[in-house]
C-alpha cells in the first residue's frame, strides 16, 4: 500500500472516544430527543443555545466544575485560554448572569448539544457525548426540586424507558456530618471523592489515618443505607448528627412529597451517600439509573452558589439526561423500534426529466418523501 493509500485509510477513523451515528441509530436518537424535548417544553422551559466553547475560567476549580487536567483547551490568536464545554450548566448560569441580571421571577431555560470530556481512563466511554438538559433559576424552593425530579421522569418515561430509579441525596447532609466532626476543608475534599465515587472502604481508611473512631466512622458509614420512602427518611433523621444534617432530610422529605404529589415517587429513592465531582452542588442532589448502561443516563441538583461567580445572586436547580447511554440502555432493553424509512424512488432520463420532477414534486408536497434518480441502462 502506498502513501496516499495509508494516508486514506487512516483519514477513515475517528479519535479516540468519538463515534460516527447514522441511519436507524440517528433516526432513532432524533426521535428520543425530540420525544424528551416536548415533556421539558410542556414545563414551560425556553431553548437555550450557548456556545460549545467558552473562556477557561467559566470551568475553573474555583466554580467547582470539571478538573482541568480533563479540559480540551486551546488558544485563540489573542493568546486567552479557551475550553470546550464538558458541561453545560455554567454556560448556562453564564448565559442567564449577563442577560437576565436584574430579573426575579423564575427563569426556565432548556438546551441540547455536545459535551467534551478529555479524560484517558473511559473504559470505553464516549469523549463527546450528546447531553439534554433544563435548568431553573431564581426559584429556591422544595417545589422547584420537586418539579426538576418529576420533569425528569416524566422524560424518561417520554423516551420509552419504563425500568427507572432516579435516587436522590443532599450534598448538605455530608456537610452536617463533616461539621459535627470539625473536620478541616482538605480531608473533607479527599473524602468527598471517595464516597462519590462509592470506594466506602477507602473513606474508612482516611478516617482511621485521621483518628476517627468508630462512632464518627460510622456516621458516614451509615449514609449507605437504602431508603425508597419519606418513612425511611423520617428514620433516618432521627440519627442525624446536628441541624444541618437535619435539616438536610427534612428538605428530601419535602422534596418527596412534592415528587409524590405528581404521582412519581415510585421512581424515586434516597442515598445520603449521592455527591458529585462537581463541587458547585449546594443541596438537593440526585442521578438516573437503569439496566443496561454502566454510568448514570441523567444527574442533576441544586447549585445555588454558581451564578454569583457570574455576578448574580440567585439559588438554581437544574438536570441533564446523557443522551448516549440512555440510548444504549434502550438498545438492550429492546425499547427502540424504528423503521426503515419508506422513500419513494422516481426513474428520470433525458427525455423524461420533467415529468418525472413534477411528478417528485408534487409527491414531496403531499409529505412523502421522494428521490429522483437516473434510468438504469
Amino acid at each position: 500500500m502506498n502513501y496516499a493509500n495509508r494516508k486514506a485509510q487512516d483519514l477513515l477513523h475517528t479519535p479516540e472516544g468519538v463515534r460516527d451515528c447514522y441511519g436507524i441509530e440517528y433516526t432513532a436518537k432524533q426521535n428520543t430527543i425530540e420525544k424528551i424535548a416536548s415533556v421539558i417544553r410542556l414545563y414551560g422551559y425556553e431553548d437555550l443555545q450557548t456556545p460549545s466553547f467558552e473562556y477557561f475560567d467559566v470551568f475553573s476549580n474555583e466554580i467547582g466544575t470539571t478538573s482541568s487536567k480533563e479540559l480540551y483547551k486551546f488558544f485563540d490568536k489573542e493568546g486567552s485560554t479557551l475550553v470546550l464545554r464538558p458541561d453545560f450548566t455554567p454556560s448556562v448560569a453564564r448565559c442567564a448572569a449577563k442577560y437576565f441580571m436584574d430579573e426575579k421571577r423564575p427563569i426556565r431555560f432548556c438546551y441540547q448539544g455536545s459535551a467534551f470530556s478529555n479524560t484517558s481512563d473511559l473504559q470505553g466511554k464516549l469523549k463527546e457525548t450528546t447531553q439534554m438538559g433544563a435548568e431553573l433559576m431564581n426559584d429556591g424552593s422544595a417545589q422547584a426540586d420537586g418539579e426538576m425530579i418529576a420533569m425528569l421522569t416524566e422524560s424518561l418515561l417520554a423516551a420509552g424507558l419504563t425500568d427507572f430509579q432516579i435516587s436522590v441525596g443532599n450534598v448538605e447532609y455530608f456537610k452536617g456530618i463533616c461539621d459535627h466532626l470539625g473536620m478541616d476543608a482538605a480531608l473533607e475534599m479527599s473524602l468527598r471523592d471517595e464516597i462519590s465515587g462509592k470506594n466506602y472502604f477507602a473513606a474508612e481508611d482516611l478516617l482511621k489515618s485521621e483518628g476517627y473512631g468508630k462512632a464518627d466512622r460510622d456516621l458516614f458509614l451509615r449514609i449507605r443505607d437504602f431508603m425508597e420512602t419519606a418513612e425511611d427518611l423520617e428514620k433516618a433523621a432521627e440519627t442525624a448528627p446536628n441541624r444541618r444534617a437535619l435539616d438536610a432530610v427534612k428538605r428530601l422529605i419535602e422534596v418527596w412529597n412534592v415528587v409524590d404529589a405528581y404521582g412519581l415517587s415510585r421512581h424515586m429513592s434516597f442515598d445520603l451517600s449521592l455527591l458529585s465531582k462537581y463541587h458547585y452542588y449546594t443541596g438537593i442532589i440526585f442521578k438516573g439509573y437503569t439496566y443496561g448502561t454502566g454510568e448514570p443516563i441523567a444527574s442533576g441538583g441544586r447549585y445555588d452558589q454558581l451564578l454569583r461567580f457570574f455576578g448574580k445572586k440567585a439559588p438554581a436547580i437544574g438536570c441533564m439526561i446523557s443522551i448516549d447511554p440512555l440510548m444504549e440502555a434502550m438498545r438492550r432493553q429492546h425499547l427502540i423500534n424504528v423503521q426503515e424509512p419508506v422513500i419513494q424512488k422516481i426513474y428520470y432520463n433525458a427525455d423524461n426529466y420533467r415529468d418525472a420532477l413534477k411528478t417528485a414534486r408534487m409527491s414531496r408536497m403531499a409529505g412523502v418523501r421522494t428521490v429522483l434518480l437516473p434510468q438504469e441502462d
